[in-house]
């Protein structure tokens, strides 16, 4: 059976099982549509919840950034990390008792303004939105290669699939085809990482085998991992960042961004009672603990598997690097899995010097010119986007065909997992928040689910027309949504929760100075809305504020947004007293409230 047929079997099979859970599982009210009844079991919701929060940028992106950056990368490790902490114990339980499962609901209602929940569901659209353009990119990367269809193709193949079963199942359809993602993407994830970490290790646990000897050349991995890259020009592999700044501001801004976006949060609300919703949070950071603590294992293997491909020489033990670097494999030979990625546009080679051979290094290092000269290097030759890595690992290693079968069907899983999870924020706060709460009151039950419909057929056109056009990579386009989200949502659901002072006037100021404030600061470096050729300064550390990059402003845009709130409610009216005690009531829960006002 060829690797084509085997593909389309897994991913296929995959399909099939979503749609039909889809199918079994289809919504038949508003509170099946947004919290799936109310009675998901917690582990059955812990699991769900790690499969919504585990994206393409977890699954795809985030080991393809260690590989290519190492140590400076790890941010996204600790911020993602940090966030799920922060929303599983600060946030989380307490909205649970407030009972509203849509954070605009929340801030509405705690900042007793409809104003309040209208910029709210601003803030959450424009930031769920932005997330959902890197899971259909990351899903048209799994397409295009799996299916061998073009990106774009599998961008609309993803989009076709997410709206069958999000449109029709809603939560609860939802729920149920995100615990059969989670085994597909961990199984997928994991198996591949244990195969590597035995070839190139002898160990089987991959997060020990990466601190294993590597069995080639008898040096500790990650040693020849440095050692390999400092000879090509690039960073060491465990080298410190120059950029303190930078690199503490994006982990928060990571971290209040993942505290801030909605899509987790609704999921507090499918269980029946507030322990419940702890529970499903200590559930739920076992399931993703499993991903996080083998990706970068997964990272750094894949990055020294890619370099051993190039340079077999540098595999083992090297007496003269000179003499290791001076015969990289010829084009003409190159591997299998070299020209099937070749195929979707995401390795590029140009022959600089038309020697036949492929050099890949750090043309962009003044450092390593004299050498590059030397050894008759006339550029980097080899360009490969970051996201293809985890994909592509099984195949550079030569693992049964089966395996990169299920790696196809792990990573299209962990799209569009999160994906639905997004669409369905976004539905919500347009039928629940903004047309129930805010223009018709009156709408009928079976006229809200229509809306939620619709609202979510949109946002599924608008994703994938983005997702066609995207503004960086996945875990660099999920980066920004964070940024985002910990700027305009985040400031005001932990003052709602923890100050009894913050009024409407400033959660509304600090809100829209969080998010324009961050708005600007992207689209001066990336676009005006993404849009390419519109962004005002290059995309340089040399250009950019105290060298904060636009992945790191959302938290000096949360900064902005407390500091306005606190500022403006200081000098205006106390909340009303019945607000008040709300808070109160809240921080200190006394019962299970059940999500209310569907």
């Amino acid at each position: 059976m060829s690797q084509f047929a085997i593909n389309l079997l897994f991913v296929g099979g995959s399909f099939a099982i979503y749609i039909g859970i889809a199918i079994w599982a289809r919504a038949g009210s508003t509170k099946d549509f947004y919290v799936a009844g109310g009675g998901v079991h917690p582990v059955t919701n812990g699991m769900a919840t790690a499969a919504d929060w585990m994206s393409a940028a977890s699954f795809i992106s985030m080991a393809g950034l260690l590989a290519s950056g190492g140590y400076a990368n790890s941010s996204f490790l600790m911020g993602w990390t940090g966030g799920y902490v922060i929303l599983a114990m600060l946030l989380a339980p307490y909205l649970r008792k407030f009972g509203k499962f849509t954070v605009p609901d929340f801030i509405g209602d705690r900042f007793y303004s409809t104003t309040a929940r209208t910029v709210a569901v601003v803030c959450l659209i424009i930031a769920s939105v932005t997330y959902v353009i890197g899971q259909m990119t990351g899903a048209g990367v799994a397409f295009s290669r799996f299916l061998e269809v073009s990106n774009n193709t599998g961008i609309w193949i993803a989009a076709i699939i997410v709206f069958f079963y999000a449109v029709f199942g809603g939560m609860k359809g939802i729920t149920y085809t995100q615990v059969a993602q989670y085994i597909v993407l961990i199984i997928a994830y994991t198996i591949p990482a244990v195969f590597i970490a035995l070839q190139l290790t002898g160990n089987p646990i991959p997060m020990f085998g990466m601190f294993s000897t590597h069995n080639e050349s008898g040096m500790p991995l990650l040693a020849k991992l440095s050692e390999v890259l400092v000879e090509l020009g690039f960073r060491d592999y465990a080298a410190d960042v120059d950029n303190k700044l930078n690199m503490t501001l994006f982990t928060l801004s990571l971290m209040v961004g993942t505290a801030g976006l909605p899509h987790v949060i609704i999921r507090f609300f499918t269980v029946p009672k507030v322990a419940d919703a702890r529970w499903s949070a200590g559930w739920a950071l076992v399931f993703i603990a499993l991903l996080y603590l083998t990706a970068p294992a997964v990272a750094s293997m894949a990055r020294l598997n890619l370099l051993t491909t190039v340079y077999p020489e540098a595999a083992g033990q090297v007496a003269s690097y000179e003499d290791a670097m001076a015969e990289p494999i010829l084009y003409e030979e190159r591997p299998d899995w070299f020209r099937t990625w070749e195929d979707t546009g995401l390795i590029t080679f140009t022959d600089h010097n038309n020697d036949g051979r492929i050099q890949l290094y750090n043309d962009a290092n003044p450092a390593f010119a004299g050498t590059a000269e030397e050894r008759g290097w006339a550029g980097n030759e080899l360009v490969v986007n970051n996201d293809i890595l985890v994909l592509a690992n099984p195949e550079i290693a030569n693992l049964p065909p089966w395996v990169v079968g299920l790696i196809a069907a792990g990573g299209i899983a962990a799209a569009l997992s999160t994906a639905a999870g997004l669409l369905l924020a976004i539905s919500s706060a347009i039928s629940h928040d903004l047309i129930k709460k805010t223009i018709n009151p009156n709408i009928s039950e079976k006229g809200e689910m229509l809306a939620a419909r619709i609202a979510m057929a949109g946002a599924i056109l608008l994703a994938t027309y983005l997702g066609l056009n995207p503004p960086g990579f996945a875990a660099q386009v999920v980066a920004l949504a964070f940024g985002i989200a910990g700027a305009s949502l985040f400031p005001a659901i932990m003052m709602g929760i923890f100050s009894k002072r913050v009024n409407s006037t400033g959660a509304i100021v600090g809100m829209l100075a969080g998010l324009l404030s961050t708005l600007l600061y992207i689209f001066t470096y990336l676009g005006w809305f993404f849009i390419p050729g519109t962004n005002m300064l290059p995309n340089t550390e040399p250009n950019w504020v105290m060298g904060i990059s636009p992945l790191s402003f959302g938290a000096v845009g949360a900064l902005i947004n407390f500091g306005v709130a606190y500022a403006i409610s200081s000098v205006t009216a106390e909340p009303p007293q019945e607000i008040q005690d709300l808070v109160e009531s809240v921080r200190y829960p006394k019962g299970a409230g059940a999500a209310i006002d569907h």
